[in-house]
């Protein structure tokens, strides 16, 4: 019996040797050190930031190339942290990532995108307090560089207040019921708009409710000009995000809408080479200036219905209780409409600046048969 126990050893031994002999000659890039060959740089460690110069770069991060032993794309990141958050246990998990990319080697911050991450790790405006940031190389494994300080000096960002008005075709030109724009910075104001078709693309901007003061086209449809007779003109008919630049005398006008999507939603055929039509399409709502909701009146099937941003699901709310009118960012729930027929359905959102503070955590809805 112990002879047989021993050849078993023997053959056991064997088979580990060969197996370790293998991997030993495959590529195991886990195990392989992987390090910056050189420190990476910033071009200024000294920031006072301040809110007149938010939109531009304060701060451009470069480092070199990391070779991995695998001969692919390596995707880099910044991580940026307080000096009290960098050492222990759990160094580094408060810290604010900016996504950079693949192979690429530099990352110019702005302003406020660096404003909002000082504040946001605790530093005081108009105080001066110490940020550390390092790159992240990832690709099978990650490796870090070496870390950089910054004094930075971040802004309190001023409460603004008023609003301007946008008189035009789509209403017939009456100032007394023209769209809103409210500020979101100094001199910035922002809006929406829906031009049914049929209606003009023309408008003027006035910052009070009357014509003793208004701004139209200058020397191109971008550009306000005093008392100028040429109206602005927006591109066709649909919905539109409008902002104004009182600062810079610029407006600009994004194809922007809110819509319904899911089965429920799918008024044509869903299985016509779209088995999932009712989730791969949405079906846009019309922004309301008076009420400032967007709404639809459309034929329903049975099934669900949810909201996403300009057709992609990179905004997006569901309800996280159906039985509310409150839903939720990002939520995978929906509501279920229960029988097939016309129904009037609303959105409303109290979205300020999604630039700068993202979009809000609820919204509302409505969704009443007819």
């Amino acid at each position: 019996m112990k002879k047989y126990i021993n050849k078993l050893f023997v053959l056991g031994s064997l088979l580990f040797l060969g197996t370790s002999c293998e991997t030993e000659n495959a590529t195991v890039t886990t195990l392989k050190t992987v390090t910056f060959p050189t420190n990476i740089e910033v071009s200024a460690t000294t920031l006072v930031l301040t809110e007149d110069t938010q939109d531009n770069s304060v701060a451009l991060v470069s480092w070199p190339a990391v070779t991995f032993p695998v001969d692919a794309p390596v995707t880099y990141a910044l991580q940026i942290d307080v000096v009290a958050d960098i050492t222990g246990p759990t160094a580094w998990q408060k810290s604010k990532r900016i996504e950079v990319g693949e192979d690429v080697l530099s990352k110019a911050i702005l302003g406020k995108d660096l404003n909002k991450i000082a504040v946001d790790l605790g530093l005081l405006p108009e105080k001066e307090g110490k940020l550390v940031v390092r790159v992240e190389a990832s690709l099978d494994h990650k490796t870090y560089s070496n870390t950089v300080t910054l004094s930075v000096t971040p802004f309190e960002r001023s409460v603004v207040f008023g609003e301007i008005y946008m008189p035009g075709s789509y209403q017939g030109w009456g100032i007394e019921t023209a769209a809103a724009l409210t500020a979101i910075q100094k001199g910035i104001y922002q809006g929406y708009m829906t031009v049914p078709a049929g209606q003009g693309l023309g408008f003027k901007l006035n910052k009070e409710r009357n014509w003793a003061q208004f701004y139209g086209a200058g020397a191109t449809n971008s550009d306000l000009k005093d008392m100028s007779d040429t109206d602005f003109a927006l591109p066709e008919v649909g919905s539109y995000q409008i902002k104004v630049n009182l600062n810079t005398l610029k407006w600009t006008a994004t194809p922007y809408a809110w819509g319904i999507v899911g089965p429920a939603s799918a008024t044509a055929d869903q299985t016509a080479g779209d088995a999932n039509y009712g989730w791969n399409h949405s079906v846009p709502m019309s922004y309301d200036h008076k009420t400032k909701t967007w709404k639809i009146t459309a034929n329903l099937l049975a099934g669900a219905l949810k909201f996403r941003l300009n057709d992609n699901w990179t905004i997006n709310y569901g309800p996280a209780d159906p039985s509310t009118n409150t839903i939720n960012l990002d939520n995978g729930g929906s509501y279920t409409i229960g029988e097939a027929g016309t129904y009037e359905v609303t959105f409303t959102i109290n979205e300020t600046d999604p630039a700068t503070t993202g979009y809000p955590a609820t919204a509302t809805c409505t969704i009443v048969k007819k």
